[in-house]
């Protein structure tokens, strides 16, 4: 089993940055694909970010193109989050996922199906 842990959360002026991390532990993790969702009170979880492990292929939610950055360590098995210009509406709970295994056909990075482990999230706070 793999567990997932979100970690650097916290409260941020709008315009300022955080950064996040999602560390892996349980076994040893070759990914096809990680990613960022996020959830705030009464709405849907939805996509943030996600980057394909090996080739460093990205993708971005429209909401936060050109403001957040997603990478990944692959020697210590940890994804990052960038998020810089904070906003109000940036605050939710942030929540990490992992895809394994191959894709036969095509990915499809913003949906939650894809994803075979979820971390239990934290929480991202922008007063305005």
């Amino acid at each position: 089993q793999v567990q997932l842990v979100e970690s650097g959360g916290g409260l941020v002026q709008a315009g300022g940055s955080l950064r996040l991390s999602c560390a892996t532990s349980g076994r040893t993790f070759r990914p096809y694909a990680m990613g960022w969702f996020r959830q705030a009170p009464g709405k849907e979880r939805e996509f943030v970010a996600a980057i394909r492990w090996s080739s460093d292929i990205t993708y971005y939610a429209d909401s936060v193109q050109g403001r957040f950055t997603i990478s990944r360590d692959n020697a210590k098995d940890t994804l990052y989050l960038q998020m810089n210009s904070l906003k109000s509406e940036d605050t939710a709970i942030y929540y990490c996922a992992a895809k394994e295994g191959v894709v036969i056909f095509t990915f499809r990075p913003s949906q939650r199906t894809e994803y075979n482990h979820w971390g239990q999230g934290t929480q991202v706070t922008v007063s305005s």
